[in-house]
């Protein structure tokens, strides 16, 4: 396989996006990944620990000019761009009373315009080879209205990343591409507000059916099925990655 896929927003240590670019470098992807944090101690971990292509660029999603300039420099590093991994957000547990419109803008910006920049610059070169896999974490907040950590713009974004990715889906499916989401439920990560108490753990795990937390694993795995050829006919999809937390 001498194609690529671009993972956003993986440079944290604890993060979905790290597992995401292992799990994918691991089945013999070359790795692009563009964050607001260098990542070029990921990039060499990969290169060094499986026979594929990595390159880092640092970009700002929420900046549509350095957007594109991070997808250009990757496009010039790396085989042909086939797939792309929209990880890249922040967390707001804000509430909605107390929410300042910096704060609103802020959000909104990084978790749903981040995602459009990025995917709009990443599809054009899809386009161009009549392929290609996109897939966008959004989130059980956007079906539930928040109730994980992350309270109104949070859930505002990511229920907007289900819309996009459904939007997508039609437009793109003509042109070889599948599009779609995946809604993660409490993750053991530190967009959750850092590293779990005790007590916050287990009042978490009491919202799900089964007894643990996911882990960026559970979340890199089920990227990495929409990524491949065997979920050829799946678009516009969200699958819920949530220990049951949505259907609960």
């Amino acid at each position: 396989m001498n194609r690529t896929a671009i993972v956003t927003g993986a440079s944290s240590p604890r993060g979905i996006g790290r597992a995401t670019a292992l799990l994918l470098a691991s089945q013999g992807w070359n790795i692009g990944v563009l964050d607001i944090a260098p990542a070029d101690s990921l990039t060499s971990e990969i290169t060094s620990t499986y026979n594929v292509k990595a390159h880092a660029a640092t970009a700002d999603v929420s900046n549509e000019s350095q957007v594109v300039a991070a997808i250009d420099e990757l496009e010039a590093a790396l085989p042909p761009i086939a797939a792309l991994a929209n990880l890249a957000g922040v967390s707001s547990p804000i509430p909605y009373l107390e929410l300042t419109s910096d704060e609103w803008h802020r959000v909104i910006n990084i978790n749903l315009n981040g995602v459009h920049y990025v995917t709009h610059r990443v599809a054009q070169s899809m386009v161009r080879h009549s392929y290609g896999r996109i897939v966008s974490v959004s989130s059980t907040s956007a079906q539930l209205g928040g109730g994980t950590y992350s309270k109104t713009p949070y859930s505002v974004a990511k229920a907007g990343v289900l819309g996009l990715t459904r939007a997508l889906a039609r437009e793109l499916g003509p042109h070889g591409i599948t599009v779609n989401a995946i809604a993660p439920g409490p993750i053991d990560t530190d967009i959750m507000g850092g590293p779990l108490t005790p007590e916050r753990r287990e009042a978490l795990v009491d919202t799900l059916l089964i007894n643990h937390l996911g882990q960026p694993q559970d979340v890199a795995s089920a990227i990495a099925f929409l990524m491949s050829e065997t979920s050829a006919y799946i678009t516009g999809h969200t699958l819920n990655v949530d220990g049951g937390l949505y259907m609960h």
